[in-house]
């Protein structure tokens, strides 16, 4: 099915912005509180990760970082997603004459691109290290007088580190997610004998979203290294300065290749989470808008 044109309208812009508050501050942050924390701490077990998480906060250090952080993000990277990748996809498919498959890959990659370096490179780092960052005996400072203290450290640099491997994440991540949920959504209509042009039920949308999204984990290893380099958990023998290929050599001597693949269970979860919020929910929100514009 070729991917419909929609207008850069500040409907489409503020549906990017909603969905993603609305996957974040429902099951997306507590699988991200996990998915940092397992891969922060490589020794901890998943059922080892949530005890240590409720040790610092109770429920509520599930959704540690969602406030201010995670909603910051979320209320940019939405946006910014839903009108980039469209915008690929449309002219991937239509110009280039590209399929579907193709097409929602370079749609996922350049939306992936666009969010890490305009927004989540920054958010990233302050949620990694809400997240990670020492808070025992209630002496610790609040959240935006953390942000100014590691400015004044270390400058830009220091609230955009590891944006390089954030880059790599989210262009692998939505490359795929968005490839492999338009694959799927083409297998579908093949077994049940639709046409290329038919619309998929709900049921069947939220169905391949979840298959693309959890297929999607593959590049787990950049996860990892993008929270290493991030964290704030003490290390003695971590060294400074680490590139994001120089940290996955790091995590790999210390803790072999299991090391990387930390946190891939609740990542997982987040990954299938997102991908039917942002793709499923989000193409079915797109096509209601337009209806709607153009009564």
């Amino acid at each position: 099915m070729t991917p419909e044109k929609t207008k850069p309208t500040a409907s489409n812009i503020l549906l990017g912005s909603a969905l993603n508050l609305f996957e974040v501050t429902t099951l997306g942050q507590p699988f991200e509180v996990i998915k940092t924390t397992m891969g922060a701490h490589r020794d901890l077990t998943f059922r080892q990760s949530i005890s240590h998480i409720y040790s610092r906060g109770g429920i509520k250090g599930f959704w540690q970082g969602l406030i201010p952080w995670a909603w910051i993000e979320g209320s940019t990277k939405g946006a910014i997603l839903l009108y980039t990748s469209s915008e690929v996809e449309y002219l991937s498919s239509n110009t280039l004459g590209l399929n579907n498959f193709v097409s929602g890959i370079l749609g996922g990659m350049c939306g992936g691109i666009a969010q890490a370096y305009l927004c989540v490179g920054f958010c990233s780092t302050m949620k990694t290290a809400e997240i990670t960052r020492n808070k025992n005996g209630g002496q610790s400072v609040g959240a935006l007088q953390y942000c100014v203290d590691i400015y004044r450290k270390e400058g830009i640099a220091g609230l955009n580190r590891g944006v390089n491997a954030v880059a790599l994440r989210q262009c692998t991540n939505w490359g795929s997610r968005f490839g492999l949920t338009r694959l799927t959504e083409d297998i579908i209509r093949k077994m049940s004998g639709s046409s290329d042009d038919q619309k998929l039920t709900p049921t069947q949308k939220i169905l391949a979203s979840a298959l693309g999204g959890g297929l999607s984990t593959w590049n787990q290893p950049l996860d990892v290294a993008r929270i290493e380099m991030q964290s704030k958990s003490p290390s003695k023998d971590r060294p400074a300065n680490l590139s994001t290929l120089g940290t996955m050599k790091y995590i790999y001597s210390k803790n072999g290749l299991k090391g990387l693949y930390r946190g891939v269970t609740p990542r997982i979860g987040l990954g299938v989470w997102q991908t039917v919020c942002m793709v499923g929910l989000g193409d079915m929100s797109k096509t209601y808008i337009a209806k709607f514009s153009s009564k």
